[in-house]
């Protein structure tokens, strides 16, 4: 890209950040911790540092320069949860072993993460015994009087958020039927109850929790799955992705009412974040969104732009929107800034958490 066309993208990309919706701050009484457990939807740089990697323009577009570790043009949910509450953005837990910087918590989630298989490289249960490890060093640094380091009360004290299942979902369909899916999903289930178990028996008793989004309607899903007419729903959107990622949510939200029933002591939050996502497509012209189901960033053209061969970031071949708040997806698989912004707002707002907390009680 020219100098001359990459000031004059520059200035979209200003332009746009400023109708980024304004977030809600909330008025916490002591510095909040954060533990989060997840795959990319809240990956802030666990991918890049376990694998060496850089990522560059296009990504971070938006807020970060081009430096960025994120798969967006810009924030992430956790990162805008993060800036409501005052925090710093959560360093990858990788990064914190480096800097041993850990006042604020730190971040497990890693880009490709899922419940199952147990194969997969940062599965869910991998990310639970790094945070064991994680605690023991810490807290034995802090009996040692190492600055920055956490306390036992600062683990009891802390939030653990998690965003997981878009991946469990994603990779069965890839190989199985509706139906099949639909019969792993009480695995998937368990792998989430097993690591809520092992860390409340570690000392954590604030518990945020995300349900999945609607898979059917991500542009990824809607190319590697093409589908009879009968199976779109009235915006575009795969039913039978959709209809397992509520299934998949309605055993979560099962889950959490059964362990707010045995974990006494514990708060339980289950955030709905599969209407707040899908109502980014439902009602996208009233966000000013102009192709809800089309990537931003990546090759084809409508109406998806997504090409498995020629993904955003990659050495060339894949085409960049002028303005990414025009657009729900980046890049076929992750949100852009603009609507993360929105979704973050809404869960901020608490009307789509149950118990109807909102996220800012538990630093008060």
């Amino acid at each position: 890209m020219s100098f001359h066309s990459l000031l004059a993208f520059s200035s979209l990309v200003i332009i746009s950040s400023l109708f980024l919706p304004i977030l809600v701050h909330s008025d916490c009484g002591r510095n909040p911790v954060i533990f989060n457990f997840g795959d990319s939807n809240s990956d802030t740089g666990g991918f890049a540092a376990a694998h060496g990697l850089i990522f560059g323009f296009p990504l971070g577009r938006n807020f970060f320069n081009g430096v960025t570790y994120r798969l967006c043009d810009g924030r992430l949910l956790i990162d805008f949860l993060c800036e409501s509450l005052k925090t710093p953005y959560l360093a990858p837990y990788l990064e914190t072993v480096r800097d041993n910087n850990v006042a604020n918590g730190a971040n497990f989630a890693v880009s490709g993460s899922a419940t199952l298989p147990s194969s997969n490289l940062f599965n869910l249960a991998v990310q639970a015994f790094q945070f064991i490890r994680f605690q023991n060093r810490s807290i034995a640094s802090n009996t040692r009087g190492i600055p920055y380091s956490l306390s036992v009360k600062d683990f009891n004290n802390a939030l653990y958020t998690f965003d997981i299942g878009q991946n469990d979902l994603a990779g069965s369909f890839s190989y199985l039927s509706y139906t099949q899916v639909i019969q792993k999903i009480p695995s998937f289930i368990d792998e989430i109850k097993n690591t809520l178990w092992m860390i409340y028996s570690h000392g954590g008793r604030n518990f945020w929790i995300h349900n999945t989004g609607p898979l059917g309607c991500l542009p990824e899903q809607l190319v590697s799955n093409r589908a009879n007419s009968r199976d779109y729903d009235k915006f575009g959107c795969l039913s039978p992705h959709n209809k397992a990622a509520n299934v998949f949510n309605n055993q979560l939200n099962d889950l959490c009412k059964q362990l707010r029933s045995q974990m006494k002591d514990a708060k339980i939050v289950y955030v709905d974040i599969y209407t707040i996502k899908y109502d980014l497509i439902a009602s996208s012209s009233i966000y000013g969104f102009e192709k809800p189901l089309m990537a931003c960033c990546g090759n084809g053209g409508p109406p998806y732009n997504f090409n498995p061969n020629k993904r955003c970031g990659s050495t060339s071949g894949y085409d960049v929107c002028k303005m990414g708040s025009k657009f729900v997806s980046w890049d076929g698989t992750h949100h852009t800034e603009f609507a993360n912004s929105i979704v973050a707002n809404k869960v901020l707002s608490g009307n789509y958490s149950t118990p109807n907390l909102k996220i800012d009680f538990f630093c008060k």
